[in-house]
């Protein structure tokens, strides 16, 4: 066995999430970090951050700020500091001058004119090799005075670049498809697949994992690794998610930052659940925890085939995680949530009025049909509505003079309640019922009514229990008297 295949058998596995900050953070750049994030985790390796921004124009503290803030609420920690590619400009320099002083690469002269008419010369002729290698064998001492040339990587002429890529399977590229790629501009400045490269040797990444539109890069990258005599990285170039309709996802599918999916109260465990059976599966699990995620993840079991966006099992993974969610966690996820909804100042005061205690003690009936945080907020409504409530108009239509009997003679009954807890108030009200002769759904529903405001809640006797004795009377009162 070589050195080189023992070497990469043993040497630790180190992977990178590598966005670039010239906007938010996108579902499919979030799953990309949670592929390289559970491969890390699941080699007992390193999963490394690096922000791209070398793109000086469109890079914004903003948009580093978002993703930086994104992955922390996914919670996928990231070993070390971020890495800022724009900080390492002077080593990318300095192995393109290696690459010159080798002849591995030259200074290339060629006028815009030039470049332009190549271009054109390749189209007609149906090549993509779009650069003639003019400065590929010609003497500097030819070059133009008062020209900065830029640096193009000596490529191959003839034979294949291959990998193996662990999704994709073996890609080749014919060297006569591909031109002397610039590695250096005029100005200095390196392109992004010389930087990646050089970033990723020095950071010693042995697999790069991400999204498959990335996968013409790797041609490129390749023959510079080739080039410098380092040793390739394990290459898995994961399908994009698809929309619904099985188009590329756009904003009209829901393509959203990862602060969009916060603001409309999934749960981060919840999301992470999802985009991990985006493109990756173990047997027929749907749900599992992140320690499971861990122990059973391995890139090999990364499907080919694009991955379509389903918002209604997004919400159900999402309910499920509610359910199983404790009191506690919810109430501290809710309490990050509000800030970020349109009137989340005032459901704030007005949830700090009513007694964060009894938004906890409504919780366990709210959250049996909640998908969502924001649900959860709007069902919890009823704590925090001031008398005397506004109906909805469904729940209106269930208050006539018939229900107002009801409702006063359900109060008198339930006056008498000694214990307020919800088997002594269905007791109470079951009882009412087979006395006046009615069914429990006739009177549940305009009780429904007068304490919520709304036709649809949770079970009436646990609201009754939750508002306590004398907020749930006075509501009832309220109707009975046509308030």
């Amino acid at each position: 066995m070589g050195i080189s295949n023992l070497k990469h058998m043993t040497r630790t596995v180190v992977t990178r999430f590598a966005p670039s900050p010239t906007g938010y953070l996108h579902i499919g750049g979030a799953r990309t970090a949670l592929f390289n994030w559970l491969y890390a985790r699941h080699t007992g390796g390193k999963f490394l951050l690096r922000i791209e921004d070398t793109d000086r124009e469109r890079s914004t503290q903003g948009a580093i700020s978002a993703i930086l803030d994104g992955l922390k609420w996914l919670e996928l920690d990231w070993d070390g500091e971020p890495i800022y590619q724009f900080s390492r400009a002077v080593r990318h320099r300095q192995v393109a001058e290696e690459l010159l002083a080798a002849s591995k690469a030259y200074h290339c002269y060629a006028s815009p004119k030039e470049l332009d008419d190549m271009r054109e010369a390749a189209r007609k002729t149906g090549r993509s090799r779009l650069y003639n290698g003019l400065w590929r064998d010609r003497d500097p001492k030819d070059a133009p005075p008062g020209v900065k040339p830029v640096i193009r990587l000596k490529a191959p002429l003839d034979g294949e670049t291959v990998i193996e890529d662990r999704v994709q399977g073996r890609v080749v590229w014919q060297n006569a498809d591909l031109d002397d790629m610039i590695i250096l501009r005029s100005d200095g400045t390196p392109v992004y697949n010389h930087a990646v490269v050089v970033d990723d040797h020095d950071m010693g990444i042995t697999h790069v994992i991400r999204g498959v539109d990335h996968l013409t890069n790797a041609a490129r990258q390749v023959q510079i690794y080739t080039a410098m005599g380092w040793e390739l990285p394990v290459f898995a170039h994961v399908p994009l998610i698809h929309g619904p309709d099985g188009a590329k996802l756009s904003k009209r599918h829901g393509a959203l930052g990862i602060e969009a999916y916060r603001a409309m109260g999934y749960l981060p465990a919840a999301l992470r659940n999802y985009l991990a059976r985006l493109g990756w599966s173990h047997g027929d699990d749907e749900i599992f925890s992140a320690e499971q995620m861990i122990a059973w993840f391995d890139v090999d079991d990364i499907n080919r085939s694009p991955a379509r966006l389903d918002f209604a099992k997004l919400q159900a993974v999402n309910g499920h995680y509610i359910r199983q969610s404790g009191n506690e966690e919810l109430l501290r996820r809710i309490r990050d949530l509000l800030p970020e909804l349109e009137n989340g100042a005032a459901l704030r005061a007005a949830f700090e009025k009513a007694g964060w205690d009894r938004l906890a003690a409504a919780l366990p009936s709210l959250k049996e049909r909640a998908k969502t945080l924001n649900e959860l907020v709007d069902g919890a409504g009823y704590l925090i509505t001031a008398r005397p409530l506004k109906l909805d108009d469904k729940a209106a239509k269930l208050i006539d003079a018939d229900a107002r009997a009801l409702l006063a003679g359900a109060a008198a009954k339930l006056e008498a309640v000694t214990s307020w807890d919800t088997p002594a108030l269905e007791a109470a009200v079951r009882t009412f019922a087979d006395d006046s002769g009615q069914k429990l759904g006739k009177i549940a529903q305009p009780l429904r009514a007068a304490l919520t405001g709304r036709a649809v809640s949770p079970p009436v006797f646990d609201v009754m229990a939750v508002l306590g004795r004398e907020e749930a009377l006075a509501r009832i009162r309220d109707q009975a008297a046509g308030s």
